[in-house]
């Protein structure tokens, strides 16, 4: 039977349960253990692929095809275990599920209330599909004390109790504050916290206490009276200079130890800490850097493309090289300042997106690019704009365009639904849209000799896709005959997936996001390859 361990917040969100999770995740795989990792969030929306990047962060895709929470990519990033649809579920999935059930008469005309129909939903999701997992690690998304999270705060309470104590470990996440003023760290927030928690039911077993300082030995005590846990299990975490310290932070707080310790389970074997290690070296040591640019339109929120952002990091991590991403805003970027604003750069990144917004700072960064022979990579949205580019400059099609954004001109790139087999357009309606998506894993087929083929070293690859529109394969030819090149297509050789310029160092476009799949101990080949010729070209 799978042990569960529940990871609660405190005082204040975005303290890290979902780093520390997912630290925790690798530590028990490093003891031999085999790890699931969950999060439930308290928002209402169904799922985030509706939410805006500057709300909620990206929306991160599992190749199963779900949009889920960005922490399901630390829990991949960090433990190795790919997840699933199965793992991540909103306030707003649980009701939804709950009110279907009820219109289909399944409460044989009960009164549907939270305890204990929507509870009983929450405990439900827990459990289901698992299989031979030692520990399941599920994150509550926000901070004990909110109204959303109530239901799933009581919902593990009478988790812990249906299974057993001795099979459910509640670890409490609060923030420790350091007043600079009358320089003094504050353990009081975190009694409250806990406070909170203990008055609807549930008392935590560990507690992780987040600091910018080392927490002294005296106030970890008045937690440990005041909360009545251990003294072993106050566990601190002092802010790490890149969150591939976290691993090693925890190991040497013995976290891992302590969660063994409570299930009474052993070690079956030492944790190895040295591929992190080696990778914090590189990370904070090396003294060689590249300037990367993200030229997209939520740049100002660091979350909005987080998985992006590591990738990249590893990139440079297998390049024994540092990387500085420089941040434009694709809605300011006028044309007159792309010279100057890009000069210092070596390598240029259009991610993904959607809408029109942002279009032409793109367009012309990639014109740019191009002719400057500064290595580019597109991804999804940012493939499509390099079509448009293209198309506009050198195969001279000045309106080409995609109908996601402008219904006039020539529409090289639409929706699938867009494009009958001679390549003739079709009209679309708006109820078509949601049906469109392509979500989750696809294969693509790489061409022989071409330069995406020598990075990968495979004919076949599958990746994550998160996108409605489709580059139109009748224009294919036109686009080879001046350098263009389709150097992977999808299986029926209908949906162009990878594009990419003859005579230039280093300039691909592709229809997925390679990004969801990279790992700090396993980088992605074409982010260690962009990185690669970012290095060569400064």
């Amino acid at each position: 039977m799978a042990r569960y361990i529940f990871v609660t917040g405190g005082v204040v969100s975005s303290l890290g349960k979902g780093l520390s999770s997912a630290s925790l995740a690798y530590l028990l795989q490093s003891r031999g253990y085999k790890v699931r990792l969950r999060k439930l969030d308290p928002y209402l929306n169904v799922d985030p692929g509706t939410m805006s990047p500057f709300q909620h962060g990206e929306v991160f895709v599992t190749d199963d095809g779900a949009e889920t929470d960005l922490d399901l990519g630390h829990y991949e990033r960090f433990s190795g275990v790919t997840a699933k649809k199965t793992d991540n579920i909103t306030t707003g999935k649980i009701y939804s599920d709950v009110l279907k059930k009820e219109r289909k008469g399944e409460y044989l005309g009960k009164t549907v209330q939270v305890i204990p129909h929507i509870t009983d939903r929450i405990k439900e999701f827990i459990k289901h599909d698992t299989s031979k997992e030692d520990f399941v690690i599920c994150e509550i998304g926000g901070i004990v004390g909110d109204i959303e999270s109530l239901p799933f705060i009581e919902a593990i309470r009478q988790f812990s109790n249906d299974i057993g104590k001795k099979n459910a470990l509640f670890i409490h996440l609060t923030l420790v504050p350091y007043l600079k003023a009358s320089d003094e760290i504050k353990t009081k927030p975190t009694q409250h916290s806990v406070k909170e928690l203990r008055s609807i039911g549930v008392q935590p077993d560990i507690i992780i206490c987040r600091s910018e300082r080392p927490i002294p030995l005296e106030h970890r005590k008045k937690i440990s009276l005041f909360c009545n846990v251990d003294i072993k299990n106050v566990i601190e975490t002092v802010d790490v200079k890149t969150i591939y310290e976290a691993p090693i932070s925890f190991a040497k707080e013995k976290l891992d130890v302590q969660v063994l310790n409570y299930f009474k389970l052993k070690s079956k074997k030492s944790n190895n800490l040295t591929p992190w290690k080696k990778i914090t070296k590189i990370t904070l040591n090396t003294k060689k850097h590249v300037n990367i640019a993200i030229i997209g339109k939520y740049v100002e929120l660091k979350d909005a493309y987080k998985s992006l952002d590591e990738a990249l990091t590893h990139g440079g991590i297998a390049n024994n090289i540092k990387v500085n991403l420089v941040r434009i805003d694709s809605e300011k970027l006028k044309v007159s300042e792309i010279k100057s604003k890009l000069k210092n750069v070596s390598g240029i990144l259009i991610p993904g997106g959607f809408g029109k917004r942002g279009t032409g700072g793109k367009i012309e960064a990639i014109k740019y690019s191009r002719i400057n022979k500064i290595p580019f990579l597109g991804i999804c949205y940012g493939m499509q704009m390099a079509i448009i580019e293209f198309a506009r400059n050198q195969l001279k099609i000045k309106k080409a365009t995609s109908s996601e954004f402008d219904k006039t001109g020539v529409h090289i790139i639409g929706l699938m639904n867009e494009w009958e087999r001679g390549g003739k357009k079709i009209k679309g309606t708006d109820k078509d849209l949601g049906g469109t998506m392509r979500l989750g894993s696809y294969d693509a087929i790489l061409k022989d000799k071409s330069k995406i083929k020598d990075i990968y070293k495979n004919r076949l690859i599958k990746e994550r896709h998160r996108h409605r529109y489709e580059v139109n394969i009748a224009y294919k030819d036109k686009f080879e005959k001046k350098g263009l090149i389709f150097s992977g297509l999808s299986p029926n050789n209908k949906l162009p997936e990878i594009i990419e310029l003859k005579n230039h160092p280093w300039f691909i476009g592709v229809q997925f996001h390679p990004e969801f799949k990279s790992r700090p101990l396993s980088p992605h080949p074409l982010f260690s390859s962009f990185i690669k010729a970012a290095k060569n070209h400064r």
